[in-house]
């Protein structure tokens, strides 16, 4: 027979891994600062540039986890709609952002 302490040991990595099964999709977070074109140096404007680009990625990610979710069932296809265009349009507005800081910091050098 199973000690107790067992017995909830095993419950807890049981709920843990349900849990872990189930996870939602997470909107990832958007970089916290574009720099500014006018004052930054170059690398970090490259910096910024990765920085954008693993943002991207983790969009990407993201839209197929919603994708995935609504295939299952487990999130409807309007609720798949609405939050792909968030993230979409909200990737789109923190690139435009950059890219204005881009031509910024090219007219200064040149």
């Amino acid at each position: 027979m199973m000690k107790k302490a067992e017995l909830c040991a095993a419950l807890a990595a049981g709920l843990l891994l349900s849990h872990v099964a189930r996870a939602e999709c997470v909107l990832p977070p958007a970089p916290s600062k574009i720099p500014d074109g006018a004052t930054a140096t170059e690398q970090e404007m490259i910096a910024a540039m990765q920085t954008l680009k693993r943002y991207d990625g983790d969009v990407n990610v993201y839209l197929k986890c919603l994708e995935f979710e609504a295939k299952q069932n487990r999130l409807s296809k309007a609720e798949q709609d609405r939050r792909h265009n968030e993230a979409v349009a909200k990737l789109e507005k923190i690139a435009a952002q950059f890219n204005e800081q881009v031509r910024i910091f090219k007219s200064k050098s040149g």
